[in-house]
């Protein structure tokens, strides 16, 4: 049976503009997060429905966003895709790009938190 697609092919291109046209704050965290160097590997400007999201672990299916201060202005529509992603079987985490920018140890010791917390729930379970 043919798995359904993830997004629309609108969205897909969007994706694939995104990720040439990423933040500075995204492209200091996509330098830590790219080749595995987390032991996991992570998407970028990944395409879920109708969204789009800053960095994604398939894996563990963690989220990863990071918020600029249009975030400030967009709290619903931000609630709404949490609510979704959620509804998917998503972990969300958000960062603020000043976090990632001054203190990116703090947001990549973060990251690992919630990896760990995936796995020792994932091993209780079996």
């Amino acid at each position: 049976m043919p798995r359904s697609p993830r997004s629309t092919p609108k969205i897909m291109q969007h994706a694939v503009v995104l990720r040439k046209a990423m933040t500075p704050a995204e492209r200091k965290l996509w330098a830590h997060l790219r080749n595995d160097q987390l032991g996991l590997n992570f998407r970028r400007q990944h395409a879920i429905g109708n969204y789009i999201v800053d960095f994604y672990c398939p894996r563990v299916g963690l989220v990863i966003e990071l918020d600029g201060s249009q975030h400030l202005e967009q709290e619903e529509y931000d609630q709404q895709r949490t609510s979704y992603f959620k509804a998917q079987g998503c972990r969300m985490l958000r960062f603020w790009n000043s976090d990632v920018m001054k203190d990116i140890n703090a947001v990549l010791v973060a990251i690992l938190q919630a990896i760990n917390e995936h796995e020792e729930l994932r091993n209780a379970s079996d």
